[in-house]
């Protein structure tokens, strides 16, 4: 039985498809907004369906019917802006301005919130201030990677040692 694609013909075919497949994950839709390293503005009378940022900041002034994230930047909404979902941010900060709107949780680890108190939250609000969180959250892992790297370094030398000859 022959094969169409050998398999050296077939990885170049399969990193095709990561390709295409990652673009369409992190396309910029009318709907939903992914960006990274790329700041999002969601500007007044503007509506998206959720708002994620990778090393990037987030700024609102309109509305998100779902989730607002950001992973190493901050979220600014402002200007009767409104989040119907959650707001959460990591290694940033939120700032909510007076007369906005998060119908979900806000919740923040390694940064600050700051809080118009005419700006209203329908769910509870967290943070986790200080840099002391993200260290934890980056070391814990390299951490466990360093132990386990160290493990396998230790096996292999062991079984590469040479071996003593007996003393008679």
């Amino acid at each position: 039985m022959t094969h169409p694609l050998s398999h050296r013909q077939s990885l170049p075919v399969f990193l095709l498809f990561c390709v295409a497949l990652s673009t369409a994950a992190f396309a910029d839709g009318a709907r939903e907004r992914t960006q990274v390293g790329s700041n999002i503005s969601v500007g007044p009378g503007e509506e998206v369906s959720e708002a994620t940022c990778f090393g990037c900041s987030i700024r609102m002034r309109g509305h998100v019917a779902g989730d607002v994230t950001a992973f190493g930047g901050s979220i600014v909404v402002e200007d009767q802006g409104q989040v119907d979902g959650d707001a959460t941010s990591f290694g940033g900060g939120i700032r909510l301005d007076k007369e906005v709107k998060v119908s979900g949780d806000v919740t923040v680890f390694g940064g600050r919130i700051r809080r118009d108190p005419a700006a209203t939250v329908g769910g509870d609000v967290t943070t986790m201030g200080g840099p002391g969180w993200i260290v934890l959250l980056v070391l814990a892992p390299l951490m466990f990677v360093g132990g386990f790297v160290a493990l396998v370094v230790w096996v292999v030398r062991r079984l590469l040692r040479p071996s003593l000859p007996a003393t008679a």
